[in-house]
């Protein structure tokens, strides 16, 4: 990262999974950085030593403005709410994070005169059943009426304001949207953490509607890579960026891997997804980014392996006995 020391950057979310991986980063090329996050982010745990930390929530302009403000060079806005459960449970408040908080972020960005880097979902999509997905491609969306889709909504809304923000005012951002995201830190909620979870504490994994569903995974030191380039290439300026691996895996074949590598004779559960979760969510047959964009203007592809991927995941995860002991799908 050219000119990385003399960096100054806001991580908002910044002590959320991918947050914390990207913190880290970004103290090792040289940059100052704070982070704007709530005090019970992350289960009580802190960013790294090093930064600088602001209690607060991206709904509440006033503690946007501590942490943004004349000085920074760039923000990279990851506070949301992110998760099924969390979706599902309360959407009122996802929209409200992921609506409202860019508002704020953004607009403190721009009397900062600073960049911002936002991270946005592949959820974006939708269902629409033409994979794989450019950046451009239509999005195809279920019933309002279903909580399922405000999350990927929100998000769509988070990144229209984004854009409207630089055509009016001129404001260099950058929008990075994550495939599966999954690594060492994330809380056992997701596809791959919450296999590995129930694989070392010896339960069944389950695997929704026999694990026929494909899903490109993206480890999250590639994502964090592929973030903090948008944050300092001239060609990342005002544009979009799908963010994810190439190789299309079935849930099942994700499953077994993972049972092999934690080296267990755990049986997979198969669970029907309407059962389990209701009607109110539906889910995707496949997930796939076209991630051609990023390759030809950033520079970026997904370098890491999925088999690696998931051995270093679960070789942190035998290391982390309080992740062990989180719920399955509590909060983070």
């Amino acid at each position: 990262m050219s000119g990385s020391a003399q960096r100054r950057a806001v991580v908002t979310g910044g002590n959320g999974f991918v947050g914390r991986h990207l913190v880290r980063r970004l103290l090792e090329q040289g940059c100052e950085v704070r982070v704007l996050d709530r005090a019970d982010a992350a289960g009580g745990q802190r960013a790294p030593e090093g930064v600088q930390w602001i209690s607060g929530d991206v709904r509440n302009p006033a503690d946007v403005a501590r942490a943004v403000h004349g000085g920074v060079d760039v923000v990279y806005h990851l506070a949301a709410i992110v998760g099924v459960d969390q979706y599902l449970a309360d959407p009122l408040t996802v929209i409200d994070v992921n609506f409202t908080g860019t508002r704020h972020v953004l607009e403190a960005a721009l009397r900062a005169d600073a960049r911002l880097v936002m991270t946005s979902t592949s959820e974006v999509f939708g269902k629409n059943p033409a994979v794989p997905w450019a950046e451009d491609d239509d999005r195809v969306l279920g019933s309002t009426s279903k909580a399922r889709w405000s999350y990927g909504t929100s998000k769509a809304l988070a990144e229209h304001l984004a854009f409207a923000f630089a055509e009016r005012y001129g404001l260099p951002v950058s929008i990075v949207r994550y495939f599966n995201a999954f690594g060492p830190g994330q809380r056992p909620a997701y596809l791959v953490s919450r296999l590995v979870h129930r694989a070392l504490n010896g339960r069944p994994l389950t695997v929704y509607d026999k694990g026929r569903q494909t899903r490109c995974l993206t480890y999250v030191g590639d994502a964090v890579e592929a973030t903090v380039t948008a944050g300092t290439a001239e060609s990342a300026v005002g544009e979009a960026f799908n963010i994810g691996g190439r190789r299309e895996s079935t849930v099942a074949e994700v499953a077994e891997l993972i049972g092999g590598l934690t080296g267990g004779e755990v049986p997979i559960r198969y669970v029907d997804t309407e059962a389990s979760l209701g009607s109110a969510y539906e889910d995707l047959g496949r997930r796939i980014p076209d991630t051609d964009k990023a390759h030809r203007l950033l520079g970026w592809e997904c370098r890491t392996p999925l088999r690696d991927g998931l051995a270093r995941t679960v070789a942190w995860a035998r290391t982390a006995p309080a992740w062990l002991a989180l719920d399955d799908t509590g909060a983070e």
